[in-house]
């Protein structure tokens, strides 16, 4: 099969396009044939090897796919051969013609979502879903601040923190970009490349401050964000897309009771593969009903994997990108 190829980490622009061997496919395991893969901000983690999860080399990168199933391993029931699906690859090998996933993170996709779409959803939406419903306990009419707004991952947080009943503040640097996050759906907006991030989160939440904080940003904007939450607030860590890993003050949590949680989705998806497949399941089914509007910047043929790496890499990106096989 055709495959983007990591034979070295360290810079994306090494990755070649050559043949790989098909997967072989295991118990409980799918067989899916790709028709489009996103492109994450941990794919170029992976290659340079400073993400979590280290596959061996050669691999291929690709965290999350969408496509058709092709054979499934005995006792597999809720997918069968010919079922239009999409999933979240924990473990990468999403850049290539063919994948071999555990049955039970494989999600079917509605009849109204195309696979450019799907390849787009379940790391933007998963995440933003899993952290604000189930990490940050959002409330009908809490104050959200999301950060990196534009971003797919940004884009899902404003649309699920809509969902969810919460008032949305979005931060993002320049107009263009803030334009975007109140297309999807943004209360207020913020550009912290020409205000202060945390005057601004304290002006409009009159001095209360953010109830939660999602942010995939980290750096400066999460230092602004401690001095900008509000009492018992939850500051959700969902990734490092500034590439500075910031830290905190613990008496500043102490005194204003608040929290700095975690949200790794992929990880929960593995552990509980059943409890987020529904979850999938849930979103996808509001998405055919109009509540979701995933936004796909750009989609590149597998061929330019390195040039829409470099694109992520640039933070050029508006909503998400995709790679079509």
């Amino acid at each position: 099969m055709r495959a983007v190829l990591c034979k070295t980490l360290g810079n994306i622009a090494n990755l070649s396009v050559g043949e790989a061997p098909s997967p072989v496919l295991g118990s409980n395991e799918v067989r899916i044939g790709v028709k489009a893969a996103g492109v994450n901000f941990p794919d170029i983690l992976m290659v340079e090897g400073k993400y979590q999860v280290k596959p061996e080399l050669p691999f291929i990168p690709g965290l999350e796919v969408a496509g058709v199933v092709l054979e499934c391993a005995a006792g597999v029931t809720h997918v069968k051969p010919g079922d239009r699906v999409l999933a979240f690859a924990r473990k990468a090998g999403g850049f290539a013609e063919e994948i071999v996933l555990p049955a039970a993170i494989v999600t079917p996709i509605p009849d109204v979502m195309d696979f450019v779409t799907a390849a787009a959803f379940p790391v933007a939406y998963g995440t933003a879903h899993f952290a604000l419903e189930a990490r940050g306990n959002l409330k009908k009419g809490e104050t959200l601040v999301v950060l990196g707004a534009a971003g797919g991952v940004g884009i899902a947080a404003i649309e699920t923190g809509k969902q969810l009943g919460a008032r949305v503040i979005a931060a993002a640097g320049g107009a263009d970009k803030l334009a975007i996050a109140r297309e999807h759906g943004a209360d207020e907006v913020i550009d912290y490349k020409a205000e202060s991030l945390r005057d601004r989160i304290r002006e409009l939440t009159d001095g209360h401050g953010a109830d939660v904080v999602f942010d995939p940003v980290g750096g400066a904007a999460f230092d602004a964000c401690v001095r900008a939450i509000g009492w018992e607030g939850r500051i959700l860590v969902i990734g490092f897309a500034s590439g500075d890993i910031p830290k905190v003050a613990t008496n500043l949590i102490l005194v204003k009771n608040f929290s700095v949680i975690g949200v790794v989705f992929g990880e929960q998806s593995y552990r509980f593969p059943n409890s987020s497949r529904e979850r999938l399941g849930r979103l996808l089914a509001d998405y055919a009903k109009g509540a979701y509007k995933p936004r796909v910047w750009k989609s590149y043929p597998i061929e330019q994997a390195s040039t829409a790496l470099a694109e992520m890499a640039a933070r050029r990106v508006i909503g998400k990108m995709v790679l079509t096989v």
